[in-house]
């Protein structure tokens, strides 16, 4: 599999199985909503890696969708394209506005799709996601799920390499622990927001005296990952 999950969000259950056939022999993993409120809990949930989004929505349209997904920090990194058999040139430009990525009309080819998404995921991954991230010495390789200074490999735990993996691909902004929990545990799980705390005392203790200094709290808003002084 290429590890990469697409959301396909449609109110037509043939289209969506029609994608998902097509993704899932391209080796993508394939999670589906009808609407836009099942849409969103699987968003804040699985975290998806694209949405494919249809524009004609039962209730809160494909549109409203995007724009909501696109001003919420914790979302709007996470390409969208739109699915729709509108063709007029102000629909696509309305699309584009919100902050789709790309926009397909229908009828569409499988083919057509699966280049297209492609191309998107290309443009949006993040350096760190298929590559190692090296911040001073300090190496996370997602490929092998480890992390290493000059020193050696560091212990360290599931949670907290989840917690460093977003923090190294996120730098230099301060998150909430409300934020964190929906960013590393997923929104529908439902721990205390003091988890995070817990959870970064000990991803600083495994990152050790050379490194504990790069996950910082900033007092009253959250943490932040950063090689700048506090």
């Amino acid at each position: 599999m290429t590890g990469k999950t697409v959301l396909i969000v449609d109110d037509e259950a043939s289209i969506r199985e029609m994608i998902a056939v097509a993704l899932e022999m391209a080796d993508y993993n394939c999670l589906e909503a009808a609407d836009a409120l099942e849409a969103h809990t699987l968003i804040v949930d699985k975290q998806p890696d694209l949405i494919l989004l249809d524009w004609m929505l039962p209730g809160t349209s494909g549109v409203e969708l995007a724009r909501r997904l696109k001003k919420d920090e914790t979302t709007a990194d996470i390409p969208i394209i739109m699915l729709t058999a509108k063709v007029e040139e102000d629909n696509k430009i309305q699309g584009l506005e919100v902050g789709a990525d790309d926009y397909i009309t229908k009828p569409f080819s499988p083919r057509e799709l699966v280049a297209r998404l492609k191309a998107v995921l290309r443009r949006a991954t993040p350096a760190g996601v298929d590559s190692p991230i090296d911040v001073e010495g300090l190496i996370l390789d997602p490929v092998s799920h480890r992390v290493s200074t000059p020193a050696g490999p560091l212990n360290i735990g599931p949670t907290e390499y989840r917690l460093l993996q977003f923090f190294m691909t996120h730098q230099e902004r301060v998150y909430t622990r409300a934020q964190l929990l929906d960013q590393v545990w997923g929104g529908n799980v439902y721990v205390e927001e003091r988890t995070v705390d817990v959870h970064i005392r000990r991803l600083r203790k495994a990152l050790g005296s050379d490194y504990d200094h790069l996950v910082q709290t900033v007092r009253g808003a959250g943490y932040r990952f950063s090689t700048q002084a506090a």
